[in-house]
């Protein structure tokens, strides 16, 4: 899991995520013991499909993901043939959830997020400026998930493997490398918004409503 600093909005960031992790770990016992990278992300996939608006909890089986062990190549999400294709596979398969960690905490920071700064809503100034800064922690967070993305995408540069069964995984790397999909734009984009109008907020005050 990405380390948060201690501020405010990063406090409440973290308590958001440890209590969706509480809340998992207090589900029925799932009927085989979770140990791999490819399990963590199959329960990803599945809850994402089934309700694509559990962010939270998709980050829990994301970043799992990323901290657990591969399984045996023999049961990996793609055939595997030697170990070349093995490391290809276990850089692609984490440029990918770290990707996906992007995707999920910009989801977030949406819910958290105020487009525009209506004057009737200048009675709730101090929410408002207090939702702002958790998106922004968000945001921030998802770049981190993208400079990471980016990182394990450029050690596939040179990689002339295209294994069968993840060809999603291997557009990603050809749209990042290629400077096609750009989070980084993306997000900045959002945090300049998002500045904007935690600007608007501060300077209302009695006059405003």
């Amino acid at each position: 899991m990405v380390v948060i600093g201690e501020t405010s909005d990063n406090r409440k960031v973290k308590a958001l995520l440890s209590l969706c992790w509480i809340m998992v770990t207090l589900c029925p016992a799932f009927p085989y013991k979770i140990i791999y990278a490819e399990q963590y992300y199959r329960l990803y996939h599945r809850h994402f499909y089934q309700d694509s608006d559990r962010a939270m909890e998709n980050i829990v089986w994301l970043e799992k993901a990323l901290e657990a062990d591969f399984c045996n190549p023999l049961y990996a999400l793609a055939e595997i043939d030697n170990k070349s294709e093995w490391r290809h596979y276990r850089y692609l398969f984490k440029m990918h959830v770290n990707l996906k960690l992007v995707e999920q905490f910009r989801q977030l920071a949406n819910r958290y997020d105020k487009q525009v700064a209506y004057f009737y809503n200048a009675p709730w100034r101090s929410q408002n400026l207090e939702s702002l800064g958790m998106a922004e922690e968000l945001y921030r967070t998802a770049l981190h998930y993208w400079q990471e993305a980016r990182l394990w995408a450029a050690k596939l540069e040179r990689s002339a493997h295209h294994l069968e069964g993840i060809q999603l995984w291997e557009d990603e790397r050809y749209r990042i490398l290629s400077g096609e999909l750009d989070y980084r734009e993306i997000l900045e984009h959002d945090l300049k918004r998002l500045r904007r109008v935690q600007g608007e907020f501060e300077r209302m005050d009695e006059q405003s409503y």
